[in-house]
């Protein structure tokens, strides 16, 4: 697995590509220069992972069970490769997880099921109930659901979240989502947003005019957000 790492100090950013992305992409569409101030100033450190989604959730050649699996492989690689590795390069107790598109779920998926490795998170367009069919994106599991898949799906397991330690770490961790108001993914996050309300856990739902899904709108909300 190959990653990026921008930055010599501040916050360690833990930063997921788009669908079926690779670690250079944040970089190439500009968006490591949107921060580039932060970055220069020392308050931020980026580490651009890359992605196996073409293995997991979208390896559609595949059978379902495999897919979460290989997904389940890959919170491995990240909680037990990717975190240490930043630890070993910055001690900033300070750790942020980020993406966009489907990196937004990586990123809110991974912080909400660890929380206590976390102090922020920030998803922009994010998708975070790959279960359903949402406008033309197909449903990702072609309706196979075990308790895997549920303890990876954000808008399932928050709801019904009722441990006090992770509840308690949720509560600590500064959230923020951000979506345009047609966004077909908008719905999950309202919905986790609204959960999240539910369980007294703070978070900000930005809804931004239009679809907002593309790189210059994420251009624009990670001067603001992150």
């Amino acid at each position: 697995m190959e990653l990026l790492v921008i930055g010599h100090a501040g916050a360690r950013v833990l930063v997921f590509p788009t669908r079926a992305g690779r670690f250079y992409d944040y970089e190439n569409w500009g968006l490591v220069e949107a921060v580039r101030h932060s970055i220069e100033q020392g308050w931020i450190q980026l580490y651009c992972v890359d992605s196996v989604d073409r293995e997991s959730l979208y390896a559609f050649h595949r059978p379902p069970h495999e897919r979460i699996a290989r997904h389940v492989q890959y919170e491995s690689y990240i909680l037990e490769e990717v975190l240490p590795l930043s630890r070993q390069m910055n001690p900033s107790p300070y750790l942020i997880a980020h993406g966009c598109s489907l990196g937004a779920y990586h990123a809110v998926n991974l912080a909400f099921r660890h929380p206590h490795l976390f102090c922020k998170v920030v998803g922009l367009s994010g998708r975070y109930d790959l279960t359903v069919a949402t406008g033309t994106f197909r449903a990702l599991f072609d309706g196979y659901y075990d308790e895997t898949i549920y303890y990876h799906t954000p808008c399932h397991f928050i709801p019904r979240l009722e441990d006090d330690r992770i509840l308690h770490a949720l509560r600590r961790m500064e959230i923020i989502l951000a979506v345009g108001e047609e966004d077909p993914f908008a719905w999950t996050n309202r919905n986790l947003s609204s959960a999240l309300w539910d369980k007294g856990v703070w978070n900000a739902l930005h809804v931004w005019s239009g679809e907002a899904h593309r790189i210059e709108h994420w251009r624009q909300m990670i001067t603001i957000y992150l």
